[in-house]
């Protein structure tokens, strides 16, 4: 057994992690795409997949599916094991990957989409299934668990060899926070020999729910006060459905006449939409709270003050059109790190106004304009965007506590929850200060039974 490292490992874009589990027979876990500062020139695969049988997907972020097309130009034919509803959004990640990229030429798109549907293997969470095998009898068999990072997010359990010498190697994926809302919290598993754990927040603890609600409350109703726009940069998967999911119901609470019954909440990314309606079929995956919301009649993905973008001219038409107004709106569009997308556009415009904020609720990777705002806004300094220097007049707010990404207790809770403790924790998916904090924290829970290394790329 040997793990081999090909993305995440300096920062927390690229996941892409090989397990060798027999002497011919390899499987990949993700195969995300470089975002910011560890993004190269070249998005080729520049690994060896000669022994490479399968491609599980833990999630459909694109800095964990983001290179499957370039896998498939590489040769890769084997099948792509993700969860039900992972199944039903990756193919809606890629088209939107290749469009934005590589390539508007349908028929590429077209070619590529139909090899993905007929790779994908739809799994269903907490049932065991083999592993394609070089050899003649499969040796390694897969578990997905449920991570409650975003819809259909998993962790995953491969056992290798047989019983009673068999030995589980666990990839976390990107584990959730704890009560984030729609989605369960994820359990951890019943035992791990060897853990390769994500650590984005590995340094950080987040706000509990009711006051990171009660932050999204204030911040919103003060900039709101001057009936300027309020800008969130937004993961069209996850992040977004949560958002609406909180503002729901701060409005279902608000007086009658309260400005909340009032106030606008536009959705602007055509991908969001398409994820919102996929979280709605979805509805079996939510937890025990947004049910009973939804007995209730009421529902949390499609309120009346909600309103969707879908056209490239509706989106500068609205541009346009809160350019010329005096009130208020809240504007949730991606990229969630604004590497791109339609919140540029929004950025561009607005961060000279005074009247305008910014709300942060995700993490932000090195060498992203997101990171950039964050770091200069405060002091009003500025960013370039679409070759233009733009000036930081806008107030520029970070609530940390809606990222999904489990903290540090969260991560620490996760390893602490199994009943057999993994003798080797390798740790990913983070920025240096966060891998070096989480691992000494398992170095002091867990002692010297335990060996921590930090992975490095292969």
């Amino acid at each position: 057994m040997k793990i081999i490292h090909h993305g995440a490992v300096n920062g927390v874009t690229g996941s892409c992690h090989q397990l060798n589990y027999e002497q011919h027979s390899a499987v990949l876990i993700d195969c995300g795409l470089f975002q910011g500062e560890d993004s190269g020139p070249s998005l080729a695969i520049d690994f060896d997949i000669s022994t490479i049988t399968a491609l599980i997907v833990t999630h459909c972020h694109i800095d964990h599916v983001g290179r499957i097309p370039y896998l498939f130009a590489a040769g890769f034919a084997g099948p792509i094991f993700t969860s039900q509803a992972s199944a039903s959004l990756l193919p809606l990640v890629i088209e939107d990957a290749l469009k934005v990229g590589v390539t508007r030429d349908q028929k590429i798109i077209n070619a590529c989409l139909s090899l993905l549907n007929k790779r994908i293997t739809a799994v269903a969470f907490n049932n065991w299934f083999y592993l394609p095998s070089n050899h003649n009898e499969p040796t390694a068999k897969v578990r997905l668990q449920r991570a409650g990072h975003i819809l259909g997010s998993a962790y995953v359990e491969i056992d290798i060899g047989k019983k009673p010498n068999t030995h589980r190697v666990v990839f976390s994926g990107d584990l959730g926070a704890p009560h984030t809302p729609l989605l369960p919290s994820p359990k951890a598993p019943y035992k791990a020999d060897t853990l390769v754990i994500e650590s984005t927040y590995g340094d950080k603890n987040h706000q509990g729910r009711k006051e990171r609600t009660q932050t999204l409350k204030t911040v919103i109703e003060k900039a709101v006060a001057d009936n300027g726009v309020v800008l969130v940069p937004a993961f069209s998967i996850g992040r977004t459905q949560e958002l609406l999911y909180e503002l729901e119901q701060i409005i279902h609470s608000a007086a009658k006449n309260s400005p909340w019954r009032n106030l606008e909440v536009i959705v602007d990314s055509p991908m969001a939409a398409n994820f919102t309606v996929e979280y709605r079929n979805f509805k079996t995956l939510w937890d025990d709270e947004a049910k009973k919301r939804l007995a209730k009649g009421r529902h949390p993905l499609n309120f009346a003050q909600l309103h969707t973008i879908d056209s490239h001219k509706e989106h500068i038409a609205v541009i346009n059109y809160l350019s010329n107004r005096k009130q208020p709106a809240i504007i949730i569009a991606a990229s969630g790190m604004c590497t791109g997308g339609r919140i540029v556009n929004y950025l561009e415009r607005f961060l000279p106004d005074k009247t305008t904020d910014v709300i942060f609720v995700g993490y932000q990777g090195r060498g992203t304009l997101g990171r950039d705002i964050q770091t200069y806004g405060p002091n009003n300094g500025y960013v370039h965007i679409n070759d233009r220097k733009i000036t930081i007049n806008a107030a520029i707010h970070t609530i940390s506590g809606y990222s999904a990404h489990a903290d540090q207790n969260g991560l620490i809770k996760f390893v602490t929850g199994m009943r057999k403790k993994p003798t080797l924790i390798k740790i990913v998916h983070g920025d240096e200060n966060a891998k070096q904090a989480l691992a000494q924290k398992y170095k002091e829970i867990l002692g010297e039974g335990t060996e921590i290394e930090i992975a490095q790329l292969s």
